[in-house]
């Protein structure tokens, strides 16, 4: 009751007020209408407190999201169900749930009343043009009684968080070389395409599954033989994404840092569907990636990258120095100066191919494509040392120039200045 009363809406306080009014001036001058009155315009809200301070702890909430992780510009559903659990039905609810400022406004909506054991669910729509890690909730809901005298706020504990991803764009298929590495005896061969005889066996050792034994070599050898352990070979490689504040240019989602962190996962996505085992390195060093799906890790990395206030490139190339094993080095790469790429571009040696998707960053200045110095300079220097420079100015998905990736390591100059 106590909280019912704290609850009293500016109207319900105006109705006590006007009812203990009319009952102290009808004890004055000895009315009784006027007494009645007073006793009943006093007792209307503190019933109605009553009803309401009842049903505050007789609902249950849940949430659902689809889809749970979604691309920028793409829309969500968010379904709310609530459920009246009692054998009360609900008076008015105010039902608010609470959404982050990227995502829109908040979303209101009014249930006239919940039956006994009702359930009622509403669905809204949310849309982010920001990529980012948000949190949807929790849900308030007011309850209020008919004639608006009480409006008591209940907030709910459970929230749920929704992935904005940034754009992929789905890129041509072309040829990209490189090592291949994996575990195991040996490389596996395809006994479909050599043929059982071609199976490289070894001498049966305890604990060998016998479904594993050799009986060609069995019978040839005088001795039990088995195959090899075969494993899968996977082609490994590593993302560099130059996130330097320095290095780019713009705010927004037009920014030149948006459309690298675009690039990077268009990119990655397109290696992780061709079978590469990927990992991502940035300026601040090399990237833990959870296992969520083909190319589902990388995303949800991508989509909470920020900015970094590192000047240099040097963490990122030491990290892409220890990795072991990389047969494609791709990187993105912002305003970069000859130095930091000469250090980059030694990276790349027999056996590995380097790609470079090298952003036109003063073109977000509005500055003409290959008209920057350092920048054709990087192209050039990369180029010497054999990697393969994708131009990428404003305006530009990675997707129209991505073929760029195919063509020769050295390229010749145009009479603008750029890479033909």
């Amino acid at each position: 009751m106590r909280t019912g009363l704290g609850a009293l809406t500016s109207r319900g306080r105006s109705f006590v007020a006007a009812g203990v009014a009319a009952l102290l001036m009808a004890l004055f001058l000895g009315e009784q209408d006027l007494l009645r009155i007073g006793v009943l315009v006093t007792a209307l809200p503190l019933l109605a407190a009553l009803v309401v301070a009842r049903t505050r702890y007789r609902l249950s909430c849940a949430r659902r999201l689809d889809p749970v992780r979604g691309e920028v510009g793409g829309e969500a559903t968010v379904t709310l169900r609530l459920e009246n659990v009692t054998r009360l039905p609900t008076g008015l609810l105010l039902i608010e749930d609470t959404v982050p400022y990227a995502l829109g406004v908040r979303p209101r909506f009014v249930l006239d009343r919940v039956e006994a054991r009702g359930v009622r669910e509403i669905a809204y729509r949310v849309r982010s043009d920001l990529r980012g890690r948000f949190t949807i909730g929790p849900l308030s809901v007011r309850i209020t009684d008919p004639f608006g005298l009480v409006e008591l706020t209940r907030a709910f504990s459970i929230s749920d968080t929704l992935t904005v991803t940034p754009q992929v764009h789905a890129l041509p298929h072309i040829r990209l070389s490189g090592e291949w590495t994996g575990g195991g005896d040996s490389r596996t061969r395809s006994v479909a395409a050599a043929g059982d005889d071609d199976v490289a066996p070894r001498e049966y050792r305890q604990g060998d599954d016998l479904r594993r034994v050799h009986w060609r070599s069995t019978a040839r050898r005088g001795e039990l033989m088995v195959r090899r352990e075969e494993q899968q070979w996977q082609s490994r490689g590593a993302l560099l994404l130059d996130t330097r504040r320095s290095a780019h240019r713009g705010e927004g989602p037009r920014s030149s840092f948006e459309v690298a962190v675009s690039a990077a996962a268009s990119i990655g996505t397109h290696l992780a569907h061709e079978g590469l085992g990927l990992r991502l390195v940035t300026d601040q060093g090399r990237e833990h990636l959870a296992d969520s799906g083909l190319g589902g890790s990388l995303l949800d990395t991508l989509a909470v990258i920020k900015n970094s206030p590192a000047r240099s490139l040097e963490i990122g190339v030491s990290a892409l120095r220890q990795g072991t094993g990389d047969g494609l080095l791709v990187a993105v790469l912002g305003a970069i100066d000859p130095e930091e790429a000469r250090d980059l571009a030694r990276l790349r040696h027999s056996g590995i191919t380097g790609v470079a998707v090298l952003l036109d960053v003063q073109t977000w200045d509005g500055a003409e494509p290959g008209t920057d110095e350092r920048h054709r300079a990087v192209q050039t220097l990369l180029a010497d040392y054999g990697w393969r420079v994708v131009r990428l100015p404003a305006g530009l998905p990675v997707s129209s120039v991505w073929q760029e990736a195919a063509g020769r390591s050295r390229f010749a100059l145009d009479s603008t200045g750029g890479a033909a």
